[in-house]
């Protein structure tokens, strides 16, 4: 991948596909081939989303507010990795998040 620099504050947030409504993202990079591919994710408050998962594995840093996922919770500043085909979920937030997401290709 070559090197590149972008500045978040001016990319528009979009609507998140293959998220549940209401779910807006910042495309950062989509890389090659669907991996890797990173996101800023904005949840709204009252936002939740059923439990899925993914082909490949996912990362998620919480950068503001707090979310939950399968009866834990992540605050601000917390690292999660969920392993690629594992179901996770569902996914709820009361005061809204915003994520950076990234999705790769691990291997174990």
């Amino acid at each position: 991948m070559p090197t590149f620099t972008l500045n978040t504050d001016d990319l528009q947030w979009q609507e998140a596909e293959g998220y549940a409504a209401g779910a807006m993202q910042k495309v950062l990079s989509d890389g090659v081939d669907a991996v890797p591919r990173t996101i800023l994710l904005k949840l709204p408050p009252g936002w939740s989303m059923d439990s899925h998962s993914h082909l490949y594995t996912e990362e998620h840093f919480v950068i503001e507010g707090e979310y939950r996922s399968l009866g834990s919770s992540y605050p601000r500043g917390s690292y999660r990795v969920v392993e690629g085909r594992r179901s996770h979920g569902p996914h709820t937030t009361k005061t809204g998040a915003v994520l950076l997401v990234v999705f790769c290709d691990v291997h174990g």
